[in-house]
């Protein structure tokens, strides 16, 4: 006796739970890209404000090697972070005043420098906030050194 099986009905799409999961599945795929994304966006920015400081900070150096002699007499020191651009007339005060001008417009406005030299060997020196970075903190620093 040959028994033969009753007929099924062809399966025509997926079940409602199958469709529920795949759209689960990609909901959580382009969330963790838009994560990823938004992680990329502020790194890029701290690399910026990093190629920033480089360029004011070697702007900074070459304004004091056309001064060398107010670096000499200790015009150009800050051996504390400075925040605020110093008032004056002289040509020292006005290139660090500019400085700090210029780093608190281009990285962060709450950026500050510092100075210092050792003959002719200085170190410029930049504080920012790059919290908002992977690894970074409120009071991140950067360091130039240079001979004049």
């Amino acid at each position: 006796m040959n028994a033969r099986a009753a007929p099924s009905r062809p399966q025509h799409g997926g079940t409602l739970i199958e469709i529920l999961v795949a759209v689960l599945v990609l909901a959580l795929g382009m969330l963790g890209a838009a994560a990823l994304h938004a992680a990329a966006l502020r790194n890029n920015q701290s690399n910026f404000e990093h190629a920033q400081m480089s360029v004011l900070g070697h702007s900074m150096l070459d304004a004091m090697r056309g001064n060398v002699a107010a670096v000499a007499s200790g015009a150009y020191e800050m051996s504390s972070w400075t925040c605020t651009a110093p008032n004056g007339s002289t040509l020292a005060q006005s290139d660090i005043a500019a400085w700090i001008n210029s780093l608190q417009a281009q990285i962060n406005p709450s950026a500050c420098g510092r100075i210092t030299c050792t003959g002719r060997d200085c170190t410029i020196g930049i504080r920012w906030d790059d919290s908002r970075a992977t690894g970074g903190s409120s009071t991140q620093a950067f360091e130039l050194r240079g001979r004049l």
